[in-house]
């Protein structure tokens, strides 16, 4: 019978996060334990790549905090750039003596916890990262005291232009320097294949960014064939959806903001089976 194995899995509940791990104090997953919380069981699968650029030229500005008005960090990426350069032109004792001290007495701007918690690993203060995008960031740049000095903006090639052009209308200078390049992951075909073929179809799908859908999403059309419909997919965020949505995709599921505690709740809702009238 059809109804049997599709039974079978909907009481485990497995869900698929499209995400490299990232282990908290716990030594787990906090998305993966979030998601735990609430009977699903999640398994991560890395769909992107990352390669950093230019960080010669990125460590001479960060030796610079002078010439800035502050920084602004929207992915944990660009501040694994900054630890890159501290590492390799042995700066970290200059850091910790006075140049963190300096790039303090300046603000940081920072989008979503995760970014904010490994700014601080670095020693700097954070401010916005409970705006949950680029877009809100940059509203809250904006209502404060401008700078007379640029801010320093290291990005990826990736990067939507919505928050340069935003600081940019109201007249507020920004430096951009691209520090990393986001390619596919290497096993992503591989990773899925392997999952489809041990844990089946799962019930749901998280995506992470919009890379990640245009990276990964033909090959989990072609493992799901026509149970693709059965999968409730999932969003980290707006422009993730968006993203999802451009490719005729339903989203279940947008997270409030780009946490584990909301991701799940948006997860687990999207699970929730429907009652009848």
């Amino acid at each position: 019978m059809v109804g049997v194995p599709y039974k079978d899995h909907q009481a485990t509940m497995k869900v698929l996060l499209l995400k490299d791990a990232k282990e908290d104090d716990g030594g787990q997953d906090p998305y993966v334990r979030e998601l735990g919380l609430y009977g699903l069981e999640a398994t991560l699968i890395p769909v992107l790549s990352f390669e950093f650029l230019s960080l010669p030229s990125f460590s001479e500005k960060l030796s610079h905090p002078e010439g800035y008005g502050g920084l602004i960090f929207t992915s944990p990426r660009a501040v694994e750039a900054v630890e890159l350069c501290l590492e390799k032109d042995n700066k970290t004792e200059v850091w910790e003596k006075s140049l963190k001290e300096k790039w303090n007495a300046k603000s940081v701007y920072v989008v979503g916890n995760a970014t904010a918690s490994l700014v601080s690993k670095i020693g700097l203060d954070t401010e916005g990262e409970n705006c949950g995008n680029a877009e809100k960031l940059a509203e809250y740049i904006c209502s404060r005291e401008p700078s007379a000095l640029p801010l320093l903006f290291p990005c990826g090639t990736l990067k939507r232009e919505v928050l340069p052009k935003m600081l940019k209308d109201k007249g507020i200078p920004l430096e951009s320097i691209t520090v990393y390049q986001t390619t596919p992951h290497p096993a992503i075909q591989v990773n899925l294949r392997s999952y489809y073929a041990t844990q089946g179809v799962p019930a749901s799908i998280t995506f992470f960014s919009p890379s990640g859908v245009t990276y990964s999403l033909k090959h989990i059309q072609e493992l799901s064939g026509d149970s693709v419909d059965q999968i409730k997919f999932a969003a980290i965020g707006p422009t993730t959806a968006r993203a999802l949505a451009a490719q005729g995709l339903p989203v279940s599921c947008t997270a409030e903001s780009p946490t584990p505690r909301a991701l799940a709740t948006g997860v687990r809702e999207a699970l929730q089976p429907r009652a009848c009238c």
